[in-house]
């Protein structure tokens, strides 16, 4: 450890006022809704599956849950080592330097969440609200939520929910998780009864007979395949090939399933976060159960919808969305919505909508709790001016940090819903998270040579493949992984994110970041304060 002595004179106090106010349940559910099945899951991954016509979404799947396995490895052992507020800036502060750390956790904690806003902002937009007025054929709610105003009023209203959700605190916030857990369960049990007991032809009536009523559209089923241009839309659902273009939809689903380590950040404040075996589990579980909920839920879809009309509904919101086609109804085909038309009844439908709801709303603290702690963090280390490492006492919310990501978010918004390219600028936003997860896996890589006595005094020391250091191996296969989602998603068109506009402004945004750090270096060493110093030492609790 540090010597005690000096810790006062390099981090901005003896103690970060943050507490552990987690439990090893708690964040599991944390890693469990970061990779969330109805508002990732369902709308932006396994609803373009049809963009790789040959693929199999089964294989690559559990390919991807394998490579995620290895992601998940790597993180636990570096909070076992490093159990601190900040995560990825504190490894990679500590490991590879401070610039190096500064700029890439900086960049993917902090200024591409605001951009996150409008994301999770269309997520609530097409899952809740729509279908709402939808189902109570409010046609003029429908037309507000669909322009501009209405795009707006959601961002703003997903940027209150969430700021206020992680003003809670980690105790509040785990509360509100943990009955968004059960709630949402239960639904989703409801959805898959209804699924498994229901016939496809029935479903196709069920569905003409309400898409009629709701939408006036005329034989909506039969539409839906002559919309998407034909009834074969991708291949059978199936287990091969294991390769091939089933690994084109790798960097798709990893748009959902890439993220159980979202609470990494957050290890200062949970209980036993040095016990390597008890975090691991925590986010393999959180990975797992979902992997088989969407199991599930992809078997259930091809015997109740039919796999080819399941992708054909969702192609045909997507050409819709970027005006390359259309379709018989006028928002997403959202799966809940589609098994709730079974019941025949506005407001059943309605109940399901709203239970399922429990996803988001137990999801919506993630765009910004994860990233408060990063700032906070970098405040400890002085980096960023004093104040932003200031701890609300009654919640020990970092209460200025958390204002750093609201107010941004609300800019992003205005600028998301009222200028027509500015969502062009913010399609890397994923991509420059993986960024960040590739220069953490590079740090747990060299993890026990460049800080050799702190590893050999952790719980992970003991773990070697062949002779070599699990964390080390764990963390090239991550590199690897990561690396081929990136190299994908910078020159493959299909997945619509390596848009030249994006990558400039994105890039933009890593140079904020080094100016930002440049300025705090050159200012903390007029004080008298060396940065290299205490990035050689380990943040206090």
């Amino acid at each position: 450890m540090a010597a005690v002595g000096e810790a006062p004179t390099l981090f901005l106090r003896k103690a970060t006022g943050l507490v552990k106010g987690w439990s090893k349940f708690d964040a599991f559910l944390y890693s469990f809704m970061s990779v969330n099945f109805v508002t990732l899951g369902l709308f932006f991954a396994l609803s373009v599956l049809a963009f790789v016509p040959n693929g199999q979404v089964l294989p690559a799947l559990l390919i991807s849950g394998v490579f995620v396995s290895f992601l998940v490895i790597t993180y636990a052992g570096l909070i076992s080592v490093m159990p601190r507020a900040g995560g990825d800036y504190v490894w990679q502060s500590r490991v590879l330097g401070g610039g190096i750390a500064f700029v890439l956790a900086v960049t993917g904690w902090w200024f591409i969440l605001w951009y996150w806003a409008p994301v999770y902002g269309n997520i609530l937009n097409v899952e809740v609200f729509q279908p709402l007025a939808a189902l109570f054929k409010w046609g003029g709610l429908l037309t507000f939520l669909s322009g501009k105003n209405g795009i707006f009023a959601v961002d703003v209203f997903t940027v209150v929910l969430a700021g206020f959700l992680v003003s809670l605190g980690m105790e509040g916030y785990a509360k509100i998780q943990k009955y968004c857990f059960y709630v949402g369960l239960v639904a989703l049990g409801i959805v898959f009864l209804v699924m498994l007991f229901g016939s496809r032809t029935g479903f196709a009536s069920a569905f003409n007979q309400e898409s009629s009523h709701l939408f006036g559209a005329k034989n909506a089923y039969a539409q839906t395949f002559t919309d998407a241009g034909g009834t074969k839309v991708v291949p059978d659902l199936g287990f091969s090939p294991f390769f091939g273009d089933s690994l084109l939809l790798i960097p798709f689903l990893c748009f959902w399933i890439l993220w159980p380590n979202w609470g990494a950040t957050l290890y200062g404040e949970v209980r036993g976060a040095s016990d390597f075996k008890r975090v691991m589990g925590g986010m393999m579980r959180g990975l797992w159960v979902t992997i088989v909920i969407a199991i599930v839920f992809l078997l259930l879809a091809t015997k109740f919808f039919g796999w080819q009309w399941f992708n054909a509904a969702n192609l045909n919101y997507w050409d819709v969305v970027y005006g390359l086609g259309k379709s018989p109804v006028p928002i997403w085909a959202y799966p809940p919505l589609l098994a709730s038309f079974y019941f025949h009844n506005s407001l059943i439908s309605a109940i399901i909508v709203l239970a399922f709801g429990a996803w988001f709303l137990g999801w919506a603290g993630t765009l910004f709790l994860s990233s408060t702690r990063v700032i906070f963090a970098a405040a400890f280390d002085r980096i960023l001016p004093e104040k932003v490492a200031d701890v609300s006492e009654k919640r020990h919310v970092p209460v200025w940090a958390l204002v750093l990501m609201l107010v941004p978010s609300l800019g992003v918004s205005a600028l998301y819903a009222y200028t027509s390219n500015f969502y062009k600028f913010i399609l890397d936003a994923t991509l420059v998270i993986a960024v960040t997860f590739f220069g953490t896996a590079v740090a747990a890589m060299i993890l026990p040579w460049r800080k050799k006595h702190l590893y050999e005094n952790s719980a992970i020391a003991k773990y070697k493949i062949a002779g070599i250091p699990l964390i080390t191996v764990s963390g090239f296969l991550t590199a690897a992984f990561l690396g081929f989602n990136l190299y994908e998603w910078f020159t493959n068109a299909n997945y619509a994110v390596n848009d030249h506009s994006s990558l400039v402004f994105m890039g933009a945004m890593y140079v904020l970041a080094l100016v930002i750090y440049v300025v705090a270096k050159v200012y903390r060493k007029s004080q008298g304060i060396d940065l290299k110093a205490i990035y050689q030492e380990i943040p206090v609790e």
